[in-house]
């Protein structure tokens, strides 16, 4: 991975998005269905492109809409719609194109308060405090986000009625509609104008800043935040979550400094993150520059990415810790925190993410519940409550309320972080401190993530390998005990292969979205150890791609 001389500083003038241009483009750029970069696809997390690459533009948005339309009629879902955007510069016009379509339509909208920008969390909130105890008239949600991506990109996720991330046979369903529909022209979409749609009788306004912070105190021992006094430090990094710090601090009398209260859809404030990009990314220590220099001023400090589904958590004794050993403390501490929570409730991960969170899950007698990278996995046992804490490597996260119900069936990047405060309150020692007990228990993990170039066909490949594609009996000096191309958890495929020996693993599977296969790999005896897996697992992959496939 080749760091950028830029990296960690201050994004300079001439790496600004036009914001004109971008603007300008939405409106005057017209994809090429015949295009496959040009045409609508849902990934891990909905579509998601670029106005300047003709991948993300109002014929997008008018074709996904109306696809979003003709799912609900089909699906008889008539309940109202929450829709939110967060603070990119294309999210604004997405939402008024969505809205123009979604009102033609006749849907019931939920448009917020004063304008004001929606959390992804707050969305899937708003739809299960709607959905509970119904059996009709159910509501869904759609986010216009393209999560931390930079300023250029914009992006669409839909929310079904269970209040999670669409699983792929929804979003399968929509992106052939919407194609569909770029095909046949969208002048043959129903819309209204902007003016017309929000002066719609189906346009509402739904409060989301309140309903979703005065039910904190349902999930988070705010009150041990409040009497313990700790100094909080958050850059909410320009997102979606900007209003909410300043309100929450208001309403449960928290000692809360906002270090940037800067909403500029450029995001000039940013440091540049590894690769040379602006990206609003909290577990990126480039990218969260500015909140390490001040980390020392603060008992604990935190930050969310631009539409708040994922944390980045800032300690005075380790700075900012990696997702994974978050994740680790937060288990460990929820856990034995949680009293009414349910004695057989388990833990999800993806299987890309940390073994530590296994050691730490057998120690505390709990059930593993391991799926393929994707947080849509974990919807099912969040709603039936089999499920207490799930996350992934990629720092998204979420878990049940104090009486073990549940939350949202979405990322949470603002519980994580407030959890940061909640477990530095009550137990008197930062997070980084907490991890470095777990390590002194269950070791030191080392864990890394590379990507390597592949054609199309190999991704394929990949996608579709079994465990008897793999010769190799040892990784890094030791014998291999499993190799899986499934989830232990769910059985689902994980669309490439994980590989595990005693001290260390690594799991291989092809982007979504370039022409690369990326790497996970952990070691539990050092870094040394860690780049022979890294090594190793890339010349097992390699050879698995140019031999015939086993099936």
């Amino acid at each position: 991975m080749r760091i950028s001389p830029l990296a960690g500083k201050p994004a300079p003038a001439s790496m600004l998005v036009d914001l004109s241009q971008l603007i300008q483009a939405y409106y005057h750029e017209l994809p090429d269905p015949s295009v496959i970069e040009q045409r609508v696809s849902f990934g891990t997390s909905g579509h998601r492109g670029s106005s300047l690459q003709k991948s993300f533009n109002e014929s997008h948005i008018l074709a996904i809409s109306q696809a979003i339309c003709l799912y609900r009629t089909e699906n008889k879902i008539d309940g109202p719609l929450f829709l939110g955007r967060d603070t990119h510069a294309l999210s604004d016009p997405a939402l008024k194109t969505a809205l123009e379509v979604l009102a033609a339509n006749g849907v019931d909208v939920m448009l917020s308060e004063a304008d004001e920008y929606t959390p992804t969390p707050a969305i899937s909130h708003a739809i299960l405090t709607h959905n509970k105890g119904r059996k009709n008239k159910l509501a869904d949600g759609i986010v216009i986000t393209p999560s931390h991506n930079p300023p250029t990109d914009g992006g669409f996720k839909y929310n079904p009625p269970h209040g999670g991330p669409a699983e792929p046979a929804i979003t399968n369903w929509i992106q052939t509609k919407a194609n569909q529909l770029l095909e046949s022209g969208v002048s043959h979409i129903k819309r209204l104008t902007f003016e017309q749609a929000l002066k719609a009788s189906t346009t509402h306004r739904y409060n989301y800043k309140e309903a979703y912070v005065s039910d904190l105190i349902h999930i988070i021992d705010m009150a041990t935040i409040c009497q313990s006094k700790i100094h909080i430090g958050v850059d909410p990094l320009g997102g979606a979550g900007v209003h909410y710090w300043k309100f929450i601090a208001e309403r449960y009398g928290l000692n809360l400094t906002l270090v940037n209260e800067t909403v500029d859809p450029t995001f000039r404030f940013m440091t540049v993150d590894w690769d040379g990009k602006i990206r609003m990314d909290p577990s990126s220590p480039y990218a969260m520059g500015s909140l390490l220099n001040l980390k020392d001023q603060f008992d604990i400090a935190f930050s969310c990415d631009t539409d708040y589904d994922r944390h980045g958590i800032v300690t005075k004794s380790a700075g900012l810790l990696p997702p994974n050993h978050y994740l680790s403390v937060a288990i460990f501490y929820l856990f034995q925190n949680r009293p009414q929570w349910r004695k057989d409730a388990a833990v999800g991960k993806t299987l890309v993410s940390s073994q530590m969170i296994d050691r730490v899950t057998a120690k505390l007698g709990r059930k593993l519940y391991e799926v393929p990278v994707g947080f849509k996995w974990f919807v099912e046992g969040l709603l039936d409550g089999s499920l207490g804490f799930v996350g992934e490597e990629s720092a998204g996260a979420s878990f049940a309320r104090l009486n073990g119900t549940t939350w949202t069936t979405d990322k949470d990047g603002m519980i994580l972080a407030l959890l940061a405060a909640e477990m530095t309150a009550k137990l008197c020692k930062d997070p980084g401190i907490i991890y470095q007990n777990l390590t002194r228990e269950f070791g030191v993990s080392s864990y890394d993530r590379v990507d390597a170039a592949a054609t199309k066909e190999q991704k394929e490949i990949l996608k579709n390998l079994s465990p008897e594609n793999i010769l190799s009996k040892e990784l890094a000096g030791e014998k291999i005990l499993s190799v899986l191309t499934r989830a232990p958890g769910n059985q689902a495929p994980i669309g490439g292969v994980k590989v595990i020996a005693k001290n260390g693993w690594f799991a291989a599977r092809p982007s979504g979205t370039e022409d690369i296969y990326k790497i996970y790999a952990e070691s539990f005896q050092g870094k040394e150890h860690l780049d022979k897996i890294l090594q190793e697992a890339q010349s097992i992959v390699n050879h698995a791609l140019s031999s015939p496939v086993k099936t």
